[in-house]
């Protein structure tokens, strides 16, 4: 989350008018984050979320984005809720560009990651997966492979301003992964961004699962991988072996791996390194002037995919 396009109150009471959430009390922005801009909105019915899309966010992919929050919070998963206009509809367009409102949800993001948090996240992404199934939506990932590829051309001339031979590295790691990146393991609805920001505990129970503008239909054991590398590495990016154990852990308990992902978790958590770095490396070098929010380093990614690239056994990533 983040904060690129300003709101008024006036524009915003204009905006309101069409919900049934009564009089606007106040509004600030919600500065963490990197994709959209968004606010808490305080009306007299309560506490809500306006996000405003931005950048990469297709309004075509909107329908798949909102639909599954709908879908997963009407099955228990803690989630947003999309707020129908007076009108029925759920997307509308502010300032030019689309907008939305959802339910707020209690809870705060954890600083301090236990194994507890890591199991109880474990057990959500498994539970997501499983409620996901009959969503009749499908999106490709749009951050796979081809994706990858799209931004590392992007950066490359530039790679090198931000860590010396870092264009050939990466271009090295990208082809070594694709060339065996699994095809035929089990798929499905996917969060493909649940990083320690992105979900809201009370103590080590799991209130909230948010920002799900990169969900997609992907690989199912990739959206494990990610949860590794965003939440299995302490703040000096060493590995924790038993935050690891822990997420693997909570999350069988849900949904079962098969062999096939068990044998590809270690690649499946290489690419997720990728990924994020090159999307860090991009917007590093693409900021936005004016933006309220800090672009993320996206050397704490190299950090992690060095450490992936030596491993092969999936016992390393918390398999037991």
């Amino acid at each position: 989350m983040a904060v690129y396009t300003p709101v008024d109150r006036a524009t915003l009471e204009t905006f309101l008018a069409d919900y049934p959430l009564g009089r606007l009390i106040d509004h600030r922005g919600i500065q963490a984050g990197v994709e959209n801009s968004n606010f808490f909105v305080d009306t007299e019915q309560g506490r809500f979320v306006l996000t405003i899309y931005e950048r990469r966010v297709d309004p075509a992919d909107l329908p798949f984005f909102l639909g599954l929050m709908e879908h997963l919070a009407e099955r228990g998963i803690h989630c947003p809720l999309p707020i129908h206009g007076v009108d029925g509809k759920v997307r509308r367009d502010l300032l030019g560009k689309p907008a939305a409102i959802v339910t707020f949800l209690d809870g705060t993001c954890t600083e301090e990651i236990t194994p507890a948090h890591c199991h109880a996240l474990g057990a959500a992404l498994g539970q997501l997966h499983r409620e996901g199934r009959d969503f009749p939506i499908h999106r490709a990932n749009a951050l796979s492979v081809e994706g990858w590829r799209r931004l590392l051309d992007l950066c490359e001339p530039d790679a090198d301003r931000v860590h010396s031979g870092l264009a050939l590295e990466l271009e090295r790691d990208f082809q070594d992964i694709v060339g065996a990146w699994p095809a035929d393991l089990p798929s499905g609805v996917i969060h493909a961004d649940l990083f320690p920001d992105n979900i809201f505990f009370r103590d080590t129970e799991v209130t909230g699962i948010i920002d799900f503008y990169f969900g997609c239909n992907d690989l199912l054991a990739y959206d494990l991988a990610v949860c590794l590398v965003a939440w299995c590495f302490d703040r000096d990016h060493v590995f924790v072996a038993e935050r690891a154990e822990a997420l693997v852990a909570g999350y069988v308990g849900e949904r079962r791996l098969e062999p096939g992902e068990i044998q590809a978790l270690p690649r499946l958590c290489r690419g997720a390194s990728l990924r994020f770095l090159l999307t860090r490396l991009y917007d590093w070098l693409n900021q936005v002037d004016g933006a309220l929010v800090q672009p993320k380093d996206p050397m704490e990614y190299l950090t992690k995919l060095r450490f992936f690239r030596d491993i092969t056994d999936p016992a390393a990533c918390g398999v037991r």
